[in-house]
């Protein structure tokens, strides 16, 4: 019995050592990691820092090999879901011929200890995008920037550069969001079609419709209605590793990445109300008159925010200069899923703003 007992407590202990031993590994690499990538160019910029935003506390990063390019600040989707832990991974593909500035907006990420909020509100996320780039302009000496929304934030940003064209270069949109309700029949036309001859898709789609769209229930029905039939953001997953991504993230701390993801409902939860209330006010129907260049790249199967609204919407717009790109067989995730061929594109973008 007593060799027994001593046999297994040696195994216990080696289980013990070698578990020690994998997060030692862990640690020193993620270590390395982060100091990697929390370099600075030469030439260039790479800070995190807390700016004051109309009486709150906002996050940014600045990263850029070169500060003599032009900025340009990215606006994260949802509303009310920052992409801080991992969006490094793609806007830095970016960063040989724009400084990218990457924004925890109100409540979310970084930011939601610092600006905490129970209502959120068209007035004051319009505000807050003014103060923000009136600061960048100021730190970074600038007379003016460029702005790249993501689904909330191409609605976001559209109504930015539609209100203060004096602040920006240009405007790019990619997963355009144009209107709330438009955007929301239009799939579920999309999804009736779709689940045609199946009884099953047929009994999730009852749970969900443009007049009932904001209980879980529903929200869950039009999210599985979506991966059902091959259209949600994730179809093609990234093409980039997230676990390393996460791990290797240098403005995160393991005690960050816990809170986010122990925060992220408390985060979202006044972006609900705001997403089908107060932000119809944002709505671009009607809005088609730019005193800046306007670019959309979009997928050709994106119904998170509609691809054919967003044609639509550009056919109508009246720009310096307009420019649509088309990532063929892409979702609402091109970003993510295709970052590459989207910095190519953002290349593109960029040459000929130089040019113009």
């Amino acid at each position: 019995m007593k060799q027994t007992i001593k046999v297994i407590g040696k195994i216990l202990q080696s289980i013990l050592i070698s578990f020690a031993s994998i997060i030692i590994i862990l640690l020193v690499v993620r270590h390395i990691g982060r100091t990697v990538n929390g370099r600075i160019p030469d030439g260039g910029i790479n800070e995190s820092m807390y700016v004051d935003i109309n009486g709150t506390k906002q996050w940014i990063n600045i990263y850029g090999q070169d500060r003599d390019n032009p900025v340009l600040l990215y606006l994260h989707g949802g509303p009310g879901f920052a992409t801080s832990p991992y969006d490094y991974a793609f806007t830095r593909k970016w960063s040989d011929v724009y400084t990218v500035v990457t924004w925890d907006q109100r409540n979310c990420g970084k930011s939601y200890r610092t600006s905490k909020t129970d209502t959120i509100t068209a007035d004051v996320m319009m505000q807050d995008g003014k103060a923000m780039t009136k600061y960048l302009l100021d730190y970074m000496n600038k007379e003016r920037i460029t702005l790249l929304g993501h689904s909330w934030g191409s609605l976001f940003g559209a109504n930015l550069a539609l209100e203060y064209p004096e602040y920006y270069e240009a405007f790019i949109g990619t997963g355009q969001f144009i209107d709330y309700m438009e955007n929301e029949q239009r799939l579920y036309e999309a999804a009736q079609e779709w689940s045609e001859g199946d009884e099953e898709g047929k009994t999730i789609l009852a749970k969900w419709s443009p007049d009932n769209a904001n209980s879980e229930e529903a929200l869950t029905a039009r999210t599985v209605i979506m991966e059902r039939y091959g259209y949600d953001m994730w179809k093609d997953d990234t093409d980039y590793d997230m676990y390393t991504t996460l791990l290797f993230n240098p403005n995160y701390t393991i005690k960050d990445l816990v809170g986010h993801v122990k925060n992220i409902e408390k985060e979202q939860k006044p972006y609900w109300k705001f997403f089908s209330g107060d932000m119809t006010k944002l709505s671009l129907t009607g809005k088609y008159d730019y005193k800046v260049p306007y670019y959309n790249i979009n997928g050709d199967m994106d119904y998170q925010t509609n691809y054919w609204l967003a044609c639509e919407y550009f056919e109508q717009v009246n720009a310096p200069q307009k420019e649509m790109f088309v990532m063929k067989n892409a979702t609402h995730g091109l970003l993510e899923s295709r970052s590459e061929e989207f910095s190519e594109i953002l290349h593109k973008i960029a040459e000929r703003q130089k040019n113009s």
